[in-house]
């Protein structure tokens, strides 16, 4: 079964689907490990950022990583934000990247032109899907500025969500995924990417604060699975609420990334930083997002 279907299968039955971020190679045994021993589906997905700011390497060494390890059904393997034009404001070959992914392996990609103008934002969606789709690869965009990932911060996060700065237009909602026939979409409401710059990325990440009036407004205009990027510190009755309305994929990067930084900062050996990246995917499954046992339902089987 293809990424989207089983995503769709998610947003139906308002499960969760987590994807998490893998910005160091030994992170991803864990992971697959935690999501087999809590039968429940999850996607491991590694972002541009991750291999240009932190160890993933490579998408080859993700994809080879990837498949080296024993998966299942329960394990499908996501390329996370490409974007077009990235953190720094630098242009990103980002078709390239796409096209080098799909060849790869990867079940289903990311276009982020998201720092593009509307108009520019859908051509390159539309680009990316069109290729992506003759080979039966689906393709999650971004509209809306989920931010975060700056190098130099230019808003506090209380001064976002007084302003709605960076939130997804709901008109604007509809007419992208019209154009764009993305699968999924990420969208903005509230919530912030964990910092990845050097003086920020190791501090406890703001306990965003989900608009879910806004985003009501969203599903009702995409009228698609969407997408919550930045899912770490979010609390867990804001998940939730998302969930049930119209939420099907979470992003999950800063709390199982701290758990292993911490774990080697504290003198702790790559298995046992491994370990804690377990445990605490495992909790996140089980106590957090409540998805333990659910694989079945998620893949459809």
């Amino acid at each position: 079964m293809r990424n989207d279907e089983i995503l769709k299968n998610a947003w139906r039955a308002a499960l969760p689907v987590p994807a998490f971020n893998v910005p160091y190679l030994p992170m991803m045994e864990p992971l697959i490990e935690a999501a087999r021993a809590e039968d429940a589906f999850c996607f491991v997905a590694v972002a541009r950022i991750e291999w240009t700011k932190f160890q993933s390497k490579s998408m080859e060494a993700i994809a080879s990583e990837f498949f080296r390890l024993p998966t299942d059904k329960r394990v499908r393997l996501h390329l996370d934000h490409i974007p077009v034009i990235d953190e720094d404001n630098l242009e990103v070959p980002y078709m390239d990247l796409i096209m080098k992914a799909i060849d790869l392996g990867f079940q289903s990609v990311m276009i982020d032109g998201s720092r593009l103008p509307l108009e520019e934002n859908i051509a390159a969606t539309r680009a990316v899907v069109e290729y992506a789709h003759e080979r039966s690869i689906p393709v999650e965009a971004e509209l809306g500025a989920v931010m975060g990932h700056e190098s130099q911060p230019s808003m506090t996060y209380e001064e976002i969500l007084r302003t709605k700065t960076g939130f997804t237009s709901p008109a604007e909602a509809r007419r992208f995924v019209e154009e764009s026939r993305c699968d999924w979409l990420s969208v903005a409401f509230g919530n912030i990417h964990g910092a990845v710059s050097d003086a920020l990325r190791h501090q406890k990440k703001v306990a965003a604060r989900l608009d879910i009036a806004h985003l009501e407004e969203l599903q009702q205009a995409a009228a698609i699975p969407l997408v919550l990027h930045g899912g770490s510190g979010i609390p867990r009755e804001g998940i939730l609420q998302a969930v049930e309305r119209g939420v099907a994929k979470i992003n999950i990067g800063t709390e199982v990334r701290q758990v292993y930084e911490q774990a080697l900062s504290a003198g702790s050996t790559v298995q046992k930083a491994q370990y804690a990246v377990m445990e605490r995917t495992r909790s996140i499954f089980r106590d957090f997002l409540e998805i333990s046992g659910t694989a079945d339902r998620t893949v459809g089987e």
